[in-house]
């Protein structure tokens, strides 16, 4: 019996949605049957469809893809998701597969990478690339002992990321579709945690951990 993986695409780049499209569909047994280009088109869909894969990005405007994948799975814990990233795997990899991910891979990636992950995930496994095992194995080594930055939430940790890059917290409520007042608690939250004192010291320890 041939295998039809329907899958949803969850990005808010129409581009990147029609590349996915395109990579996937070239595969005998990959079937894109949606997309969504936000958390509630998601959901949506989700709730009138089933699928066998969500490929889901990291980064869009409102509601990250970080919390629409905690959404997803308080809907259907067996839901296999793929998040696609702009971002180094060392950067978001953990805080997505603790949240329930089933694998994690990088834009860089290539077609076969991607396909190969699909494949992987819908047998009933994990994708967890070289580089990122190797940082999961690294962080069992910590002890337990976290790093500032990992006391942030996903969503402080998203605005913890812009500050670092020098965004101002006008920029990054548009860009997360989110008031300034909210932006700048997030900054208040992250200081405190990071035991900082100004966007500075932020950038700063970002380049010394090599977040950015």
């Amino acid at each position: 019996m041939s295998i039809n993986i329907k899958t949803l695409i969850v990005d808010d780049h129409e581009i990147m949605r029609d590349g996915l499209k395109r990579i996937l569909n070239a595969s005998d047994d990959i079937n894109v049957i949606a997309e969504a280009s936000n958390a509630e088109e998601a959901i949506r869909l989700m709730n009138k469809n089933k699928f066998d894969m969500i490929i889901l990005d990291i980064s869009m405007p409102g509601k990250s893809g970080i919390e629409l994948l905690s959404d997803i799975k308080s809907i259907n814990p067996d839901q296999n998701v793929l998040m696609l990233s702009l971002h180094a795997e060392k950067i978001y990899a953990k805080r997505t597969f603790l949240a329930g991910a089933n694998g994690y891979m990088t834009k860089e990636s290539t077609s076969r990478d991607l396909i190969n992950a699909i494949h992987k995930i819908n047998s009933g496994g994990k994708y967890i690339s070289p580089i990122l095992a190797e940082i999961l194995v690294d962080s069992i080594g910590q002890n337990g002992k976290e790093l500032p930055h990992e006391q942030l939430s996903n969503r402080e940790y998203q605005v913890f990321e812009m500050l670092a890059i020098g965004k101002k917290v006008f920029e990054i409520a548009k860009e997360l579709n989110l008031s300034s007042k909210t932006v700048s608690t997030y900054r208040s939250r992250i200081m405190i945690k990071m035991n900082s004192s100004s966007n500075t010291e932020i950038t700063q320890y970002a380049i010394a951990n090599k977040l950015i």
